[in-house]
């Protein structure tokens, strides 16, 4: 956008005045804050209308992707940037005695995700706007987010994450584009006086889906793409009506929590619910703007792209069938033709508890006119299959098997394209997790390894380095990042290793005296910041991390000399599934373990272990600046991709990593000199898989230095810990260390052991962190977004970035 200062300025006082009628002096900081959210709106929605005009005139091909997390993080300073005003707003702010970091600070982190499979989503809302592709969100508007993280004697608290307790003024409610979406009751097929099949529906509940619309901005350029989020209420023909409260409290607790504990029916079925909820109202709202197109229905797929994020909305096959079939007429050839070319899905995890898989008598239950439809083309595809794969092929690639409907199955064969997230990731899908379908159908899969938008994570959370890299670069990078490989050239500079270092020093500063005042923990800027912030699971192995700083601490008390090291801080950021009750034991583990080291003056505050509270994007922004070590340890072939990874290698931190998801990709990147590589490969961990051969006890037993470590869990070692303690060690020894712990742990000393030296010669940790953030362009989610509009939706890009 092209306006002064004193344009903005003057917006910014007619906005109090026509809000508040207050001069600037008598406002609340909420209220400043409403008041800049207003005016940047205001900035935003001529594009944002002039966009949708012109996809609409146009009959441009759209994207929509459905995701059943979206994690933007706040969008003030982001909106900002992206119009290319935020120090024009910054400085007019402040002229009129307005703090700008006041108010960033009062918007709240949007609840409407958990980890890297709502972020990703975030970024690819971001690259499509800036790279010009046609592209929607589809979500749930969640009234609260997952939950807010207390740590109460070392335990985790959930409580309500109130994120919409104050306006959300980037959303505007579109109530004339609300949906009826369909649950329970009876449907059966009849002929009608055109001799078609139509469904009776009888008995229904249904539920009013209204549409809350997101302004998803492009970096510097005129492209306002748009996230639509779903809220359950009620519908108009029942507002007049009497009805109890527990109705109200069941419409309602459709879109107000973000993954309702599953671990009972109930909660499943709410799950269920959800799923179908956002499905069935994104389609119908996808189809009622392509009936204004005029174009025939035969043609959906040259218009339309209907990406499924994950196996959450895989309903969305047998829901765009739904209307195909019984709203639009067509036959079930041609309708099943239409619905495999304009849906694709992504693939996010080998992992077989994350793969969902559905009771039949649940969906049946809940959606049964949508249950007919799976029962229908599982029939047909074994129908199809069979002949040519025989009958124990096709039955293990059918969608209900046992009573048990499975969506990644569906998906799949509902699909023109399947995609992994990272090259390691795709060809474990095809050689092993996906196999039978890989056979079946080679062409429809391929890799498009998962990227972050540098623009939140270097352009917005680390000015100080995106600013020296354009003193030596220039700015191109900031539209082009796979530009920041001109830095290599500057390898041998001193003076920008020596700036570099001192950016990455005011980035600790910043996060120790947040950690002071938010947590009491006196943290030493010079200290090594060892970070590992992800989703609490055994797989992404924190245990791993845990046990080596144990490993440390007891090496220095044990120590006569007074073992010299280079000071250690490791940050913890993690939340745990409520149910999960393993998870929430590792994360009391950490913070007895915490409590211990922390007060422990005889070490010499040598190490410090922080585990932040409510870990999400703000706080994200604040840690990944300030790390020098990025722990990516997860087991290999469990973690798809990662995206965390990619953000601290941006920012200059080293990673310390197994061969798993991207991290191969960095590798291959960076080389393994500006790696801490270690641990198991994909081939070793399949050799013990397959010969049932890895037994823990013998490594416990002939490890002295690591059984001190796992006898600490369960000797009084650690107070506080005697329940956790030991079932953490019986996970290790009784029931044989799922996640291959102990079979990585010397690997990982090792690894960690390089530290030291590494971190004392200067000049050679500077030149392996330039060297990282000179290779993290290429992990840009514009051109990921790039290659998904090229090679799976066929859409319009711009190719010039």
């Amino acid at each position: 956008m092209k306006i002064s200062k004193e344009h903005f300025k003057k917006e910014y006082r007619r906005s109090l005045t026509s809000l508040y009628a207050s001069e600037i002096h008598d406002l609340t900081p909420l209220e400043q804050y409403i008041t800049l959210g207003s005016v940047v709106k205001d900035y935003t929605a001529q594009n944002w209308m002039q966009t949708k005009k012109e996809y609409q005139q146009d009959q441009a091909k759209q994207v929509y992707y459905f995701s059943i997390e979206f994690l933007p993080g706040k969008l003030l300073k982001s909106n900002l940037l992206n119009l290319g005003i935020l120090d024009k707003v910054r400085e007019g702010l402040a002229e009129l005695g307005v703090d700008f970091a006041k108010l960033e600070a009062i918007e709240a982190d949007p609840g409407l995700g958990n980890g890297g499979l709502g972020r990703l989503a975030a970024c690819f809302m971001d690259s499509m706007a800036t790279c010009d592709v046609p592209g929607n969100g589809n979500g749930i508007r969640y009234r609260y987010g997952l939950f807010k993280q207390k740590f109460v004697n070392g335990y985790q608290v959930e409580l309500p994450d109130d994120w919409l307790r104050h306006e959300n003024v980037w959303e505007t409610r579109r109530e004339n584009k609300a949906e009826i979406v369909r649950f329970f009751g009876d449907v059966h097929l009849e002929e009608d006086a055109n001799g078609q099949i139509k469904p009776v529906y009888s008995h229904t509940e249904d539920i009013l889906a209204v549409p809350y619309d997101t302004a998803m901005t492009g970096y510097e350029n005129d492209t306002v793409n748009n996230l639509r989020l779903w809220s359950a209420e009620i519908p108009p023909s029942e507002e007049m009506d009497y009805f109890s409260e527990e109705r109200r409290k069941s419409i309602h607790s459709i879109s107000e929590m973000l993954y309702p504990d599953d671990s009972n029916y109930d909660g499943r079925l709410l799950r269920l619910k959800q799923e179908y909820f956002f499905v069935s109202a994104g389609v119908q709202s996808i189809i009622r703007y392509y009936r204004k197109l005029g174009v025939p229905m035969e043609h959906l797929a040259e218009k339309i792209s209907i990406h499924i994020n994950d196996t959450h909305p895989t309903m969305c096959i047998p829901e765009l069938m739904r209307i195909l079939l019984d709203e639009e007429g067509l036959s079930w050839d041609a309708a099943w033709t239409i619905t495999m070319k304009t849906c694709s899905y992504t693939n996010h995890t080998i992992m077989a508890e994350a793969l969902e898989k559905w009771p039949e008598q649940m969906v049946s239950n809940l959606v049964p006119r949508i249950y007919q439809i799976i029962c229908e083309i599982n029939r047909r595809h074994l129908d199809s299959m069979s002949p040519l794969y025989g009958v124990n092929f096709t039955q293990r690639t059918a969608i209900i098997q046992d009573g048990i409907i499975h969506m990644a199955h569906l998906a799949i064969i509902g699909s023109h394209s399947v995609n992994g997230v990272a090259k390691l990731h795709t060809d474990i899908l095809k050689e092993k997790a996906l196999h039978d379908f890989y056979l079946a159908y080679p062409a429809r899969f391929n890799n498009k390894t998962n990227g972050i938008t540098h623009r939140r994570w270097l352009l917005l959370s680390n000015e100080g380095l995106s600013d020296l890299i354009s003193d030596y670069i220039g700015t191109e990078w900031k539209k082009k990042p796979n530009e920041l490989y001109l830095l290599k050239a500057f390898k041998e500079d001193s003076v920008l290793l020596e700036k570099l270092e001192q950016v990455k020093f005011e980035n600790k500063q910043r996060l120790a005296a947040y950690v002071e005042e938010t947590m009491g923990i006196e943290i030493d800027p010079n200290a090594v910041f060892d970070v590992q912030i992800k989703r609490l699971h055994a797989y992404k192995r924190q245990l791993l991390n845990v046990l080596h700083i144990l490993s440390m601490y007891l090496k220095l008390k044990e120590s006569q000399s007074g073992e010299e090291i280079v000071p250690r801080v490791f940050i913890f950021g993690a939340k745990a599934a409520p149910s999960y009750s393993y998870a929430k034991e590792i994360i009391k583990l950490i913070n007895a373990a915490a409590d211990m080291i922390n007060n422990d003056t005889t070490i010499d505050n040598k190490i410090k272990i922080v585990f932040v509270e409510n870990y999400g994007v703000t706080l994200a922004e604040k840690i990944i600046p300030a790390a020098d070590i990025s722990e990516q340890i997860s087991l290999v072939t469990k973690e798809a991709s990662g995206t965390s990874n990619m953000k601290l290698m941006l920012n200059g931190a080293i990673t310390l990593a197994t061969l798993d998801g991207a991290n191969v990709e960095i590798r291959d990147k960076v080389g393994d000199e500006n790696m801490l590589l270690f641990g198991m490969q994909d081939a070793e961990l399949y050799h013990f898989y397959d010969s049932n051969s890895y037994h823990s006890h013998e490594i416990y037993d002939h490890n002295p230095r690591l059984k001190r470590c796992i006898d600490a869990l369960v000797d009084g070692t650690i107070p506080n810990i005697e329940a956790e303690g030991r079932e953490i060690f019986d996970s290790l020894l009784k029931y044989n260390d799922e996640y291959f712990v102990l079979k990585d742990y010397d690997s990982y000393v090792q690894a960690q052991s390089r530290i030291d030296g590494l971190y004392r010669d200067r000049k050679k940790w500077n030149q392996m962190s330039l060297l990282n953030i000179a290779n993290a362009g290429d992990f840009s989610s514009d051109y990921t977004i790039m290659n998904y509009a090229d090679e799976i939706w066929n859409v319009h890009h711009n190719k010039n970035l």
